[in-house]
């Protein structure tokens, strides 16, 4: 297989603020925790080839002994192979051989803002069961899904202020399986795509994997910037534009009526489609969001991406898009080259979730709503100079920083089995180092195992010593 070189620059960049001068930590250590945490979390992908030590010396002003060391811990650690004159190319331990983040706790997973399975799972698998006898005489490839499945969907969207009809909803294995074929679809290599800043790190991902060139609107401190969005989609021309108003990942803010309808104004007049993420929707606190962007302006071009991987349970996989009847058309055609369909089980277990979601729904926002506000005791307790705002909805805080520390801040925690979300995931060209996302969906002892020991590594990585309390939540 050949191996995508990666550039320096865009090395240094994903990189960010990982040296800590004070650190006693030597700097060819701190250089390899850096490395070793892009590779773990899917930032150096598997195969890429690094710069040569020469290169990287220069690029990141340090020796070249200081690379030579560092490079070769990964290699003993066996996260980079070496042949000569080929440079360093990125690979994977042996999970016997060299402990990883995927066999730590998942209790001390705070990368991921997901929960659990409920009991309504299980319920929703033994139904789906029952009811896939009717359907085994047939072939179980259909590449638009169940039409109960789809009714069910419609009928959702049509509750929320958007009448939708079953041909305008189109079952796929998960929202972002569903952004990816909208992608094939509309856009082609190095066209652009406008994105809110920060915005969903798998976003990012899947529009520069159809090799388009993702363009930032920076988020203002609260709400969105409606005046720089439509600047930027004057200035730029993209093909189309990915938001998530409910609920944003990482952030957790809501967009609100005004802004929703500026947006949709702003595509109709330009003739922008909008890619719209309502993942999060279900899960809001106090009020539930708006009604969906799509129905602020008939004229405008919006696809909606919805799933089941937040509000119900990841591991069912299942997402929808709902547009109008001839775009989904254009999907079906352009699913061809992609997948059959979608698993009829997980079709079936959707279905009956989505029929009874008031019945567990509201329980389930409330247990978020308890664990958001304990988890807002242990930051404020143990981390009072990290800020944040309050989640609207959501399953995160998106945490400031006093300074640009994520980076050394979560290769510290990786060398403890603690994996963090930098903000960096969430940005383009390695921005955010100054925050963390921190996910206040684990129940609340687990994550105050976690933090506490955070605590004595953000303490040191500050020249404070650490003094570490149990807290009273």
């Amino acid at each position: 297989m050949s191996a995508r070189r990666f550039g320096s620059q865009s090395l240094v960049r994903l990189l960010g603020n990982w040296q800590h001068p004070g650190s006693r930590t030597p700097l060819w250590r701190q250089l390899a925790d850096a490395l070793r945490m892009l590779i773990l979390d899917g930032r150096l992908a598997l195969h890429t080839r690094l710069p040569g030590e020469r290169e990287l010396a220069a690029a990141l002003e340090v020796s070249r002994t200081t690379i030579g060391s560092a490079l070769g811990l990964l290699r003993e650690e066996g996260y980079l192979e070496s042949r000569h004159g080929s440079g360093s190319r990125v690979i994977l331990p042996d999970s016997h051989a060299v402990p990883t983040l995927s066999t730590a706790s998942a209790a001390l997973d705070l990368s991921t803002a997901a929960l659990g399975a409920g009991p309504e799972i299980h319920q929703a698998y033994s139904h789906a069961l029952t009811a896939l006898a009717q359907h085994l005489t047939l072939t179980g490839y259909d590449q638009l899904g169940l039409p109960a499945l789809r009714q069910a969907i419609a009928d959702r969207y049509a509750a929320r202020g958007l009448p939708t009809r079953a041909d305008e909803v189109m079952v796929v294995n998960g929202a972002v399986s569903g952004f990816a074929l909208v992608l094939r679809m509309m856009t082609g290599p190095g066209d652009r795509v406008v994105v809110d800043h920060p915005t969903y790190a798998l976003a990012i991902a899947a529009i520069q994997g159809a090799l388009c060139r993702p363009v930032g609107v920076s988020l203002p401190e609260t709400g969105w910037d409606t005046d720089g969005f439509a600047a930027t989609i004057a200035q730029t021309a993209p093909r189309l534009a990915y938001l998530m108003p409910d609920f944003h990942n990482p952030t957790g803010r809501c967009m609100d009526v005004r802004t929703r309808q500026a947006i949709a104004d702003v595509a109709a007049q330009t003739r922008t489609a909008l890619v719209v993420d309502e993942t999060m929707v279900d899960l809001w606190f106090d009020a539930p969001p708006p009604p969906p962007l799509a129905s602020f302006n008939p004229e405008a071009t919006v696809i909606t991406l919805g799933s089941t991987g937040k509000s119900f349970w990841g591991g069912l996989r299942l997402g929808w898009i709902r547009a109008s009847s001839r775009t989904i058309a254009m999907l079906v055609q352009t699913r061809d080259a992609m997948d059959l369909g979608s698993p009829l089980l997980e079709q079936l277990a959707t279905q009956w979730l989505i029929e009874h979601a008031n019945e567990f729904l509201p329980a389930r926002r409330n247990m978020l709503a308890e664990r958001r506000n304990r988890c807002r005791a242990l930051l404020r307790e143990h981390f009072p100079d990290w800020t944040f705002h309050e989640a609207e909805g959501g399953l995160s805080y998106w945490i400031a920083l006093p300074g640009m520390q994520a980076t050394q801040l979560a290769a510290r925690a990786e060398t403890i089995g603690i994996n963090l979300g930098t903000g960096t995931r969430f940005g383009l060209s390695g921005a955010f180092d100054r925050y963390l996302r921190m996910p206040f969906s684990l129940p609340p002892e687990e994550l105050e195992q976690a933090l506490l020991k955070i605590k004595p590594l953000w303490l040191a990585l500050n020249n404070a010593g650490p003094t570490i309390r149990r807290s009273v939540v």
